[in-house]
C-alpha cells in the first residue's frame, strides 16, 4: 500500500500546499482529488511564492506525475494561464495530466456564480469562479467532461442545448446579458487542441500506479469544515474534501490508503460568511491577520481570524482518520503573552465538544477556552522540538492529547525547509 491523503482539518488556508510540496519530493505522483480553482495552494521555494489553483501543488517536483482527478472541475483557461505562468519562470509543465471524466468549468457557471452571489440577500461567500454551478450541473447530469472533447459534433451538439438553457437562465432571472453560442465554441476548438494531448484514463493510471507499489500522493484543496456533508452547511463548498473524496475524486479503492495526514494551522482564519466562534475581531485578529498574511490566495480577500477551535480540529480527526497532524505557522503565535485555546462551545448553558450540526446552534455557542501561557522567541529558525520554548512545546502537546493524533510536522515558517519533523510522513 502507497497512497499517501492530505487533508485539510479546518477551513482551509491551513498550508496544505507546502506539506503536499514538501512531500512530493518523495513521491512518484501527485493527484488532486476535488474542488476546482476556487482553492489556491501558495508554496515557498528559495524565497519565491508560487500560488497555484488548479495545478497538484506537487508540481515543483518535476519527477512526481501530476495528474488532476476525475472529481476536480476544470476551467481550461485557468488552467492553461497556471501552466504557461510557471513554464515562464522556468518550471517546465509537461507531467501535467488531466483525467478524461472531470468536468469543464464553463464560462456559464463563472456568471451563474456571479449572478447569484449579487441578487442573494444571503451571501455564501463563494470565490465567483463558479465552483458551485459547475458541480451542480454535474449532480443534474447535464455537465460537460473533458473527454466530451474527443468527438467535436457530439461536444458541439451538447454546448448547444445547454447553452441555450443557462443563456434563458441568465437573461430571464438574472437580467444578464446571454452568451454567444459560436464565439464559445471557437474558444472550445482551441482548448479542444491543448487539452486533450493532456488528457488521461486517471482511474488507469493512478490504480496502475498503487499496484506498482509506486508512492501516490492525494491532495485535496479545501477542508473538513467545507465539506458538504460536514461543514457548517450551506456556508461549505461543492464537494467532500475530506478522505471520503479521494476515493471516489480519483477512483481507487481505500485500501490503498497508507497515511492520511491533516493539515492544522496553530490558530484559526476563515473567509466567506458563516460562523466562526473563535474569531477575534479586534486588534489580535488584526495583529494575527498581519503577522500570518492571512489573505486569500484565489481573491485576496481578508481572512477572518480567531484562536485554535479544537473540537473543530477533532471532528477532521475522527471523520478523515487521520494518522498524522503537520502543525502549520506556529511562528505567527510568537509573541503573545497568553494564547486560548477553544476546547468547548457553551449552548443554551450546557458545554459540548462536539461541533453542532445546526447552523443557529452552532452560531450562538459561547466559546470555552483554556488559557496556555505564550512565548516571545523567534522560533522560525528552530529545526529540533527540544529546542522550542516550553510553553511552545506545551501548546503543541496539548493540542496531540487533545485530538488523541500524533502531530508529525510543525512548520515554523514558510519556506519549504522550515520544518521541525517529529515522525516522517513517507
Amino acid at each position: 500500500m502507497a497512497g499517501y491523503v492530505v487533508v485539510g482539518a479546518q477551513w482551509g488556508d491551513e498550508g496544505k500546499g507546502k506539506v503536499v510540496d514538501l512531500l512530493g519530493k518523495r513521491t512518484d505522483m501527485v493527484v488532486r482529488f476535488q474542488g476546482g480553482n476556487n482553492a489556491g495552494h501558495t508554496v515557498v521555494v528559495n524565497g519565491q511564492k508560487t500560488i497555484l489553483h488548479l495545478l497538484p501543488s506537487g508540481i515543483l517536483n518535476q519527477d512526481a506525475l501530476c495528474v488532476i482527478g476525475p472529481g476536480v472541475v476544470v476551467n481550461p483557461f485557468v488552467l492553461f494561464k497556471e501552466i504557461d505562468t510557471l513554464e515562464s519562470q522556468g518550471c517546465p509543465c509537461d507531467h501535467v495530466k488531466v483525467s478524461g471524466r472531470a468536468h469543464l468549468l464553463m464560462p456559464y457557471h463563472v456568471r451563474l456564480d456571479e449572478l447569484e452571489e449579487a441578487r442573494t440577500n444571503n451571501k455564501i461567500g463563494t470565490t465567483k469562479n463558479g465552483i458551485g454551478p459547475c458541480y451542480s450541473d454535474k449532480y443534474t447530469r447535464i455537465g460537460l467532461r473533458v473527454c466530451d472533447l474527443e468527438d467535436w459534433n457530439s461536444f458541439s451538439a451538447k454546448l448547444k442545448a445547454t447553452l441555450a438553457m443557462k443563456n434563458e437562465i441568465i437573461v430571464k432571472i438574472y437580467g444578464g446579458e446571454p452568451f454567444v453560442y459560436d464565439e464559445m465554441l471557437a474558444q472550445f476548438a482551441q482548448v479542444r487542441k491543448r487539452l486533450l494531448p493532456m488528457t488521461i484514463d486517471a482511474v488507469d493510471l493512478v490504480n496502475n500506479a498503487l499496484e506498482e507499489d509506486k508512492t501516490v500522493l492525494f491532495e485535496g484543496a479545501q477542508a473538513n469544515m467545507l465539506d458538504i456533508n460536514y461543514g457548517v452547511y450551506p456556508f461549505v463548498t461543492s464537494s467532500s474534501p475530506t478522505i471520503a473524496g479521494v476515493c471516489e475524486g480519483a477512483g481507487i479503492s481505500p485500501r490503498y490508503l497508507k497515511r492520511v495526514i491533516g493539515v492544522v494551522k496553530a490558530y484559526s482564519t476563515r473567509v466567506g460568511s458563516g460562523p466562526f466562534v473563535t474569531e477575534q475581531i479586534n486588534e489580535i485578529g488584526e495583529k494575527l491577520r498581519e503577522k500570518g498574511g492571512e489573505y486569500g490566495a484565489t481573491t485576496g480577500r481578508p481572512r477572518r481570524c480567531g484562536w485554535l477551535d479544537l473540537p473543530v480540529v477533532k471532528q477532521a480527526c475522527r471523520i478523515n482518520g487521520l494518522t498524522d497532524i503537520a502543525l502549520t505557522k506556529i511562528d505567527i503565535l510568537s509573541g503573545f503573552d497568553e494564547i486560548p485555546v477553544l476546547t468547548g462551545y457553551e449552548i443554551d448553558g450546557q458545554v459540548i465538544e462536539s461541533v453542532p450540526a445546526s447552523l443557529e446552534k452552532y452560531a450562538k455557542a459561547i466559546p470555552v477556552y483554556k488559557i496556555m501561557q505564550g512565548w516571545h522567541e523567534d522560533i522560525s529558525g528552530i529545526r529540533q522540538f527540544e529546542d522550542l520554548p516550553d510553553t511552545c512545546q506545551e501548546y503543541i502537546r496539548f493540542i496531540e492529547d487533545y485530538c488523541k493524533t500524533p502531530i508529525s510536522l510543525v512548520s515554523v515558517s514558510p519556506e519549504r525547509e522550515g520544518n521541525i519533523v517529529l515522525h516522517d510522513l513517507i
